[in-house]
């Protein structure tokens, strides 16, 4: 199947600070050409995020003089040959502007790199360096031509994820970039690009986990996350992280999962949760969370799973899955308020359906008290993701009724989002004569259970109640 391209007749947009960077650029003797991403997004109908710009036939020197001319030139990856611009006039802008070069491998790694600058290199040699086709073509920002000495637009057309020369032999990196960029871009891996990608396997433990963390963000946040899992499936990246690796072949109970396995089950949750965030249109760090508790929130079955009385049972997965979940979550680079953030919906993930089943005897304590360990809100997404990451007759239909009520039932309580604040504190405490001591901490906590199963509502109440059980 043939894609469209909507971007291939259109004209790059050149805003006026572009405009100034390219005049500036030609008349100082240089050849200003648009490269990288900016390219494949235009092609693809998508506004260009970043625009990084190569400059041609002039000095490094002489090109960082001439930016200075346009704003504030940072020269932060100078020995690669690459410089940051920021400009003020016309308006508010900034660009990577860089020399082409190459790169020859010296070591094991990511940073096993010789760079060596040449501004007199052809865009063809040059663009040798890149990782894949589609992101091998620049656009000549003097006459607006398309450049593609690698066929970057047939590959795109077709949904081909190529490499483009032997250099990609070079950088493990390009693994992980290879799964979020076919997840971003709905691209199939050509085979010998597979094939280079697992013969990179070795270098995958050399990779700091900062790169690691960058590349797997772009994975998890792509429309269809499941197609970069995959992708560290066949290319063997997986290993890299054996708690997604466990869930390949960990077996379920058909009745309720006739998917498949923990893997199969956990793709779809993640592109579920992928599509839930963006109709939610929330903000990155919630989206990081709901994702993140999507991906794990079923690392705790492979070490649970068992066959018992003719039926697949994970006993307490949940509550399993925290060690699982934190390991990964490191493994992979994230930061640990997200982490912390991540384990509570793992552990609390099955609690919306289980409530629902008891609602009639369920009181509004425990709804409280759910609210106390993880944001409601929060947990139905990824609840939700769960249920729908299926294909049971009820999944299908799209909608899950636990989630459904327990959203009702917290609104109810004011409890969506955030667990009560507590009405009785330390200070109240001491103003009606008590002594600080252990006894104070002693009596907050315990006050705070009861106002989470409605003794009081307020803070009159909150004291006659200190007075009847403190004695």
């Amino acid at each position: 199947m043939t894609r469209e391209l909507p971007g291939f007749d259109q004209p790059f947009p050149i805003s006026p600070s572009l405009r100034a960077l390219v005049d500036t650029v030609l008349q100082a003797g240089g050849k200003p050409v648009a490269v990288g991403g900016c390219v494949r997004d235009h092609l693809l109908g998508l506004s260009p995020k970043d625009i990084d710009v190569e400059v041609y036939n002039i000095a490094l020197n002489d090109l960082e003089a001439v930016l200075t001319t346009l704003g504030d030139v940072h020269a932060v990856g100078k020995s690669f040959g690459v410089l940051k611009v920021s400009m003020t006039r016309p308006e508010i802008a900034n660009f990577d502007v860089s020399l082409p070069r190459r790169e020859n491998k010296e070591g094991r790694g990511h940073k096993g790199f010789f760079v060596e600058m040449n501004s007199n290199l052809s865009f063809e040699d040059a663009s040798l360096r890149r990782d894949f086709t589609v992101n091998a073509m620049g656009i000549d920002l003097e006459t607006s031509t398309l450049l593609d000495p690698h066929s970057g637009v047939r590959d795109l057309r077709q949904g081909i994820l190529r490499h483009v020369s032997e250099a990609f032999d070079e950088d493990p990196l390009r693994v992980l970039r290879a799964a979020q960029f076919a997840a971003r871009f709905a691209l199939s891996l050509d085979p010998g690009t597979i094939k280079k990608c697992q013969n990179l396997r070795s270098e995958l433990s050399t990779l700091p986990k900062e790169r690691i963390w960058e590349e797997f963000k772009k994975l998890i946040f792509a429309a269809r996350p499941s197609i970069g899992l995959e992708v560290l499936q066949d290319t063997g990246a997986l290993e890299l992280f054996p708690e997604l690796l466990a869930l390949m072949g960990c077996q379920q109970d058909p009745t309720w999962h006739p998917e498949g396995d923990v893997w199969v089950h956990t793709l779809m949750v993640a592109d579920e949760a992928a599509r839930i965030v963006r109709e939610e249109q929330l903000d990155e760090d919630e989206s990081l969370k709901v994702l993140f508790g999507a991906l794990c929130h079923d690392l705790g079955k492979p070490p649970t799973t068992k066959f018992e009385d003719g039926r697949y049972r994970s006993k307490n997965h949940e509550a399993a899955g925290e060690e699982p979940t934190r390991s990964f979550l490191s493994r992979v680079g994230a930061p640990n308020d997200l982490i912390d953030a991540v384990v509570p919906l793992v552990r609390d993930h099955l609690k919306p359906v289980q409530l629902y089943k008891e609602r009639e005897k369920i009181s509004d304590g425990a709804i409280r008290r759910l609210s106390a360990r993880v944001p409601i809100t929060r947990l139905c997404l990824v609840a939700k993701a769960d249920f729908l990451g299926r294909t049971t007759e009820d999944a299908k239909a799209g909608i899950d009724p636990s989630v459904v009520w327990l959203l009702r039932e917290a609104s109810r309580l004011s409890v969506q989002n955030a667990a009560p604040r507590p009405i009785l504190m330390g200070r109240h405490l001491l103003d009606a004569g008590m002594t600080p001591g252990p006894q104070v901490g002693e009596i907050l906590a315990k006050a705070y259970e009861a106002q989470l199963d409605g003794e009081f509502s307020d803070l009159d109440n909150a004291l006659k109640w200190v007075k009847l059980n403190s004695r």
